[in-house]
Order: C-alpha cells, then sequence, then structure tokens
C-alpha cells in the first residue's frame, strides 16, 4: 500500500492469499468448490477469453441481458478501484458487505484442503457462490488469464464460449508463440457448445478451428461493425442490427459484433431478447478505463490501459484521428514488451512522462526512459518522476489544450491508482 491508500477489510481478508501470486492450474479451484458445495454447477454460463476486447464483450453483453430482464451475473478482472468492481450483479458490483461475508464463509473451509488457493481463485470462488445465491440466470465470465487452466474454467457446457482476439501476452506463462498462446484461450471450449470468435492471426485461427472441430462445436467467426451517425450519436450496423455505440475507438465495431454474434445464439436457444433491448443495452453499456475521457483538476485528458501491444495500437489508432501531437504519461509493469508497446505509441513530436505503477512489480523509469529514446530519437521531451500525480501536476501546466492531448496509459493499475483519487 502506498502512503495515499489505507487497508481495507476486504485488503486485511485477501491479503493472506497474494503470497501465492499466479499460479495455474484447475485442481484447487476444484478442491474449493467442492467443499463450498460445487455453486459453479447452479450457474450457466458465458465464457469469454482473448487477448484484448474481454471486458468490453462481457460489458455489452451483462448490460443486453440485464435490459432483456434476466438476472445476469458479471465476473471480471482486474478491478480499476474496488474489489466489488469484479463481481456484479444486474450492472451493480456486489455489496462490500456481502462480499466480506463470503470471503469469510471461503476462509473457514480453505483449512481442510491440503493446498492453499490463491487470491484469484477465492475471488473467482466468491463470484460462484454469489452467483448461485443469486439464482441468476446467466453469469457472463472472463477468463483471468489463458484459458485453459484458469479458475473460471471449471464448467463443463457453456451457453456459448467467446475468443475476442489472440496476440503475444504473458508469453511467460502461456507460451511465446501464437500456436501456444491460442491453445491455451481453446481451451475454454466446450464439447458440442457454440464458439464466437473474432478476428484473430492465422496463426492462432488455426488452434481454434481445429479445436472447435475435434469437439464437433457449431462456430462463427465474427466480422466487424459498420459505423455510421444517428441523431447525433455514434451508431453501429451488424448483418440486419443497428445499435448505438457509445464506447470509443474502431475496435469496439468489433468487439460489438461479437456481442451481437452472441446474443443471435441465445435468441435461437429460446432467450426472448428483443431489439429494444440490445439497442438500449449497448446505449447503457460502460467500460472503465478503456478510450476514455475524463476531465481531472479541470484539464481533459484521455486514459487507457495500454499494457500490451495489442491495446496500444488500438490506443494509437485512436489518437490518430484526433490529428494532435501526444504528452504521454506512462507507467508499466516489469512484465510487459516495453519495446513493443513503446513502439506502437510513440511518434516524432510526442512527449513521454514516466511514471512508477505503485504498489506493483513497476519497471524502472529510468530504464524506460533510455528505451523511449532509442525507440524514437524525436520525442520532444522525456521526463521522469516519483509519482503519477506530480507528473500530471507538470504537464498540466505546461500543455497547450488547442494543440496537445494528454494521454495516461501504460498499466491498468496505474489507472486504477488514478481513479482512486480521481473518484474523491
Amino acid at each position: 500500500m502506498t502512503n495515499n491508500q489505507r487497508k481495507t477489510e476486504l485488503d486485511i481478508l485477501l491479503e493472506p492469499y497474494q503470497k501465492f501470486g499466479i499460479s495455474l492450474g484447475l485442481e484447487r479451484i476444484k478442491n474449493l468448490l467442492n467443499v463450498l458445495g460445487n455453486p459453479q454447477e447452479k450457474v450457466s454460463i458465458i465464457h469469454v477469453a482473448g487477448t484484448n476486447g474481454k471486458g468490453s464483450v462481457c460489458a455489452y453483453l451483462s448490460s443486453i441481458l440485464t435490459q432483456a430482464g434476466y438476472n445476469t451475473g458479471r465476473y471480471t478482472s482486474p478491478h480499476l478501484v474496488h474489489w466489488n468492481e469484479r463481481i456484479c450483479l444486474n450492472e451493480k458490483p456486489i455489496s462490500t458487505e456481502k462480499l466480506i461475508a463470503i470471503i469469510k464463509h471461503i476462509s473457514t473451509v480453505i483449512d481442510s484442503l491440503e493446498e492453499c488457493p490463491t487470491l484469484f481463485e477465492v475471488i473467482t470462488a466468491s463470484a460462484w457462490v454469489y452467483f448461485a445465491e443469486c439464482q441468476v440466470d446467466v453469469a457472463v465470465m472472463e477468463v483471468g488469464l489463458g484459458g485453459r487452466l484458469d479458475a473460471t474454467n471449471v464448467c463443463d457446457r457453456n451457453l456459448v464460449s467467446i475468443i475476442t482476439s489472440i496476440s503475444r501476452e504473458h508469453w511467460q506463462r502461456l507460451g511465446n508463440t501464437l500456436t501456444e498462446i491460442a491453445t491455451e484461450k481453446a481451451g475454454v471450449i466446450k464439447a458440442q457448445c457454440p464458439v464466437i470468435v473474432g478476428n484473430l492471426p492465422e496463426e492462432a485461427n488455426i488452434v481454434v478451428r481445429n479445436r472447435a472441430k475435434i469437439l464437433d462445436c457449431p462456430t462463427i467467426w465474427a466480422e466487424s461493425a459498420e459505423k455510421f451517425s444517428k441523431n447525433g450519436e455514434n451508431w453501429a450496423k451488424y448483418q440486419d442490427i443497428e445499435y448505438p455505440l457509445p464506447l470509443a475507438g474502431d475496435i469496439q465495431l468489433h468487439n460489438s459484433a461479437i456481442s451481437i454474434e452472441t446474443i443471435k445464439i441465445l435468441q435461437a436457444q429460446g432467450w426472448h431478447i428483443k431489439l429494444e433491448h440490445i439497442q438500449e443495452g449497448m446505449r447503457k453499456a460502460k467500460w472503465r478505463g478503456r478510450i476514455e475521457w475524463v476531465t481531472w483538476q479541470g484539464q481533459k485528458m484521455l486514459i487507457d490501459g495500454a499494457h500490451n501491444v495489442a491495446s496500444a495500437q488500438i490506443l494509437r489508432q485512436y489518437v490518430d484521428t484526433l490529428n494532435k501531437p501526444i504528452i504521454w504519461v506512462m507507467g508499466m509493469l516489469s512484465t510487459k514488451d516495453h519495446q513493443g508497446i513503446f513502439e506502437a505509441l510513440l511518434r516524432p513530436q510526442d512527449q513521454l512522462h514516466l511514471v512508477p505503477v505503485p504498489d506493483h512489480s513497476s519497471t524502472d523509469t529510468e530504464f524506460l526512459s533510455q528505451l523511449a529514446q532509442n525507440v524514437n530519437p524525436l520525442l520532444t521531451k522525456v521526463n521522469t518522476y516519483e509519482d503519477l500525480f506530480i507528473a500530471l501536476e507538470k504537464v498540466s501546466s505546461i500543455v497547450d489544450n488547442e494543440k496537445e492531448i494528454i494521454v495516461l496509459c501504460g498499466s491498468l493499475y496505474l489507472l486504477g491508482y488514478f481513479l482512486q483519487h480521481f473518484s474523491q
């Protein structure tokens, strides 16, 4: 914790499990769920895997299904500010009191297990318990890491399995090639269950196609929607369906199309989801920290995770439409492809202001400074700071709002640190 943060009761409850770090595998989560009465067996799920786009697709689907009157759970990660964000019912985060009660209950049964679960497994089990207790009609479950060995991958049958995108990320755990990474993500595909697939590189496409064929899965390969303007709003059209599209960036034409294809499968299965439910659900969908405009101390700025090369390319594509030099405020974790992200983002005449990511394995800012100047020697300025808000104060004092745009990016954890203060 930083000096500006206080440990909550939730933090204290979860702290003992943080020491186990990330450890992929299904044995621990299955053992934990078994002693909890296997709540996952009472929940119908839509399982969403992929490198980028998972959160947006979950947001669209959860919003649409809620509008259609279904009791809808949503599980996503990581959170930006509060643990509660990860577990939602009908678009509302679980209450702190309820989450504390569930985690306390889980803690009492963990002593009976041979191996202690990880932090992610405890939170995932909490989601299963909550959704089962609430008797959800459906839970939209986002994969945490990979797919095959992820703690969310404990159901034998899915209403729909989704793979939004595949690119090189978490190679330290998933494999160094797209084939290896795709094999892990394709682990969410279940025998004879429908699969929706986004736009994948051919190397990954082959893996997913073969897996779906072996398991005899009806498979749909979603194309991107087309955008247009209607009554001053951004709208999109996918096949015969038109809908508002409030989330920024052309990537949402892809993510929303995957969501529409998923809804069509549910409709074919007998779910009562009307056009007005789709349109209102899309209009109300929110997903924080992804190409999002905010105002901080009177200064308009753009925030986005951009924590891997693919998401950095998406962000760069969007800021290129703004036709202004960018003042980047960035921090990155040590596990990321720093050079690849810089190559995707940085252009001549841009500025770069580097900060640490608090409370995480942050990359040294001096190292990033030298790397950035090697990647793009034509940056107009490269500075380092001890803290994000020191950097923002400095940048806000020098920005020319008519000619430049401030963009905060590089880590979802950095955005969470910002939003924790921004929300106050």
